[in-house]
């Protein structure tokens, strides 16, 4: 299949899944590279024929769907957003939650891929904070669409491409290197949750005090359905919560309840309701 030709398909056919051409543009090999894969498993001999295909047979979308889910990811992925994650955002949100006389933290992982970003929040916590507020506990949950990186969050192992960014003293003591992969030790995955979950249907019911949705809603969805999906994370962020985006991401326009963090981190706080 030509790039042209996958251009000219991905222009029609991602509004039908509310999802944008413009964030597809740098991704759009790997997601042609499997539409090809999937035209060839179908016995069909060009993009025309997908077409058909698609509207011969609703179920297919679906599966288009799942083809359009690109997932880059690594542990520390844009270091200077969890370095101040590590200095400013965390630690506030720490005192915050013992004046209100808590024993914990909740962070979620929204579209977690294969698991680096929520173990890399664990460990920033264990390595560096834990020791600060030792009457605080962290908790996470991480979710995705995708079965087969949730298996891959599960076993926690990775190709040094993926640790590459961390710490030299962190990568060695707290990984076990197992036939070309670094294996994390269990004592820095005992407290994520793993769940799948796609973020525009569903998501967690609980209360978090912090909420990384990067590289994902506002890269990949249409306009709409970015508004609806964040109306949904605001409902379920905790005021005076940290809400942190991809680092060239937007959050729509005229939005209220929340205001800039960082800036050019893309980390927002969800404003606490005056009192009185």
């Amino acid at each position: 299949m030509l790039d042209d030709e996958c251009v000219q398909f991905l222009q029609w056919s991602l509004p039908q899944l509310h999802m944008q051409w413009q964030g597809f543009r740098k991704v759009r090999a790997q997601v042609c590279k499997r539409i090809a894969r999937r035209m060839k498993q179908l016995g069909l001999a060009g993009i025309t024929d997908y077409r058909r295909y698609l509207d011969e047979y609703a179920d297919e979308w679906h599966v288009l769907d799942s083809l359009c889910q690109v997932t880059i990811s690594r542990f520390y992925r844009d270091k200077l957003m969890f370095i101040f994650l590590a200095q400013e955002v965390l630690p506030a949100l720490a005192q915050q939650a013992l004046e209100q006389e808590r024993d914990y933290l909740k962070v979620w992982s929204a579209g977690c891929g294969s698991g680096e970003e929520p173990y890399s929040i664990a460990l920033l916590w264990q390595l560096q904070l834990q020791a600060r507020f030792p009457g605080l506990h962290l908790r996470i949950v991480a979710t995705d669409t995708n079965p087969d990186l949730l298996q891959r969050v599960s076993k926690a192992c990775y190709p040094y491409a993926s640790i590459k960014n961390l710490p030299v003293v962190w990568r060695d003591a707290i990984f076990s290197e197992q036939a070309d992969q670094y294996c994390l030790k269990p004592d820095y995955r005992a407290n994520l949750r793993i769940i799948r979950q796609d973020v525009r249907a569903t998501m967690p019911t609980e209360t978090f005090d912090l909420i990384l949705c990067r590289n994902l809603v506002f890269t990949y969805y249409d306009d709409d359905l970015q508004c609806a999906v964040l109306q949904r994370l605001q409902g379920v962020l905790r005021s005076g919560g940290a809400l942190v985006i991809g680092i060239h991401e937007h959050l729509p326009t005229g939005v209220s309840g929340l205001m800039e963090w960082a800036a050019k981190m893309r980390i927002y706080r969800k404003v606490i309701p005056a009192v009185g």
